[in-house]
């Protein structure tokens, strides 16, 4: 069920120039509802000239401590903002949003996750619920260089770690699309971060009839399915990334 909360900071941890980690607990101190691996919130930003919520995957989620945890990216105003905030300051947030991954597979199934820059972060999660199912998961990670790969540490302390760098400062010199794990089995691989990744990834699953789903980074404002700006085309026609998604199965979308 979608609640609008406000949460407390407990850590904006900077790490880098644009990027920070924060983690955050209910105000009021109830227990947080319950999300999925893949699911979104929306933020409000109060800030002059910041008029919309701005959309963030959830990046990890710790119920024992009634933590939630979010990697942020600044792209803007609103999130040059967050990435300023301190401890105990409070946000506003709508959450959960959207539909998220699948977590059903075959026991022993193998399973890639594979993301780009800060499209690492909704597969933190993703990883930790896989695992908690009995599962194995790698991960395949991209990034301009070596300085640019986030969270490794803990996607290492989950499952094998792959990586590529554009400039070689870290495993693989190249894109994630030409990394050898994809030339090994897998049941299903799961991918999240720049478009035209992602489309790779998806033509290569097609080419091996292998399982995968997408978390689409459409444009959002409202996350509620009224706006209409983040549409998506699909097998069924024009949908809601927001509401509809943002994971979807490749075989329900138009890619070519």
């Amino acid at each position: 069920m979608k609640q609008v909360k406000d949460f407390t900071i407990i850590e904006n941890l900077h790490i880098n120039d644009c990027y920070s980690r924060m983690t955050l607990t209910p105000a009021d101190g109830a227990p947080m509802p319950e999300m999925k691996p893949g699911q979104f919130v929306q933020i409000a930003v109060e800030k002059p000239g910041v008029f919309l919520r701005r959309p963030i995957s959830i990046n990890d989620v710790d119920y024992s401590s009634n933590r939630l945890t979010l990697l942020i990216r600044k792209a803007g105003k609103a999130t040059e903002c967050l990435i300023g905030m301190e401890a105990n300051q409070t946000l506003n947030i709508l959450l959960p949003l959207g539909n998220g991954f699948s977590t059903d597979a075959p026991a022993g199934s193998r399973l890639l996750l594979i993301g780009g820059g800060v499209g690492v972060a909704p597969l933190l999660y993703l990883g930790k619920e896989l695992k908690s199912k009995g599962f194995n998961p790698e991960f395949l990670l991209g990034a301009r260089s070596a300085g640019d790969l986030l969270e490794l540490e803990d996607f290492r302390a989950i499952g094998t770690v792959h990586i590529c760098t554009e400039d070689g400062s870290e495993g693989i010199k190249g894109f994630v699309t030409a990394h050898p794990a994809l030339n090994s089995p897998y049941f299903r691989l799961y991918c999240c971060g720049p478009a035209p990744m992602m489309k790779a990834i998806a033509s290569i699953a097609r080419d091996k009839a292998v399982d995968c789903e997408v978390s689409l980074e459409n444009m959002m404002a409202c996350g509620l399915g009224a706006c209409l700006c983040c549409v998506e085309k699909t097998v069924k026609g024009n949908v809601c990334v927001c509401t509809e998604g943002p994971v979807f199965n490749i075989k329900s979308l138009t890619w070519n």
